[in-house]
């Protein structure tokens, strides 16, 4: 077993996905999880920031809205977010956050899962 508290982890800034701004991301587990799950990394996007408009492969994307609201875009629809909300970013669908705060930070959970081939 591994235990870890992303909050104690020094968190990396960079902008996401050609996103607005700068956001930080703490990669709680990638290398050592068993397939299919690839990542989990708890992100903080302050006001006005957001991670781009991206697409994956064959894969799902979770995002769960832990603290914060904004507006997410998935596959052209945009959606308000709020605290409890969790995302499905389907397979090579195309998604994007974004913090429309003025004062609050948006804080998510993001995991990704591959989704195995049909023939084996």
């Amino acid at each position: 077993m591994s235990i870890k508290n992303f909050l104690d982890i020094q968190p990396v800034e960079e902008i996401c996905h050609d996103g607005k701004g700068k956001i930080k991301i703490v990669n709680i587990f990638d290398s050592e999880l068993a397939e299919p799950l690839n990542f989990v990394h708890y992100t903080v996007l302050p006001p006005g920031t957001s991670i781009g408009s991206h697409t994956h492969g064959n894969n799902q994307e979770l995002y769960i809205i832990l603290e914060g609201s904004g507006v997410t875009e998935l596959d052209g629809m945009k959606s308000p977010v709020k605290k409890g909300d969790v995302l499905l970013n389907k397979p090579f669908g195309i998604h994007s956050l974004y913090n429309t705060s003025d004062s609050d930070e948006l804080k998510i959970l993001v995991m990704e899962v591959n989704i195995r081939d049909s023939m084996g």
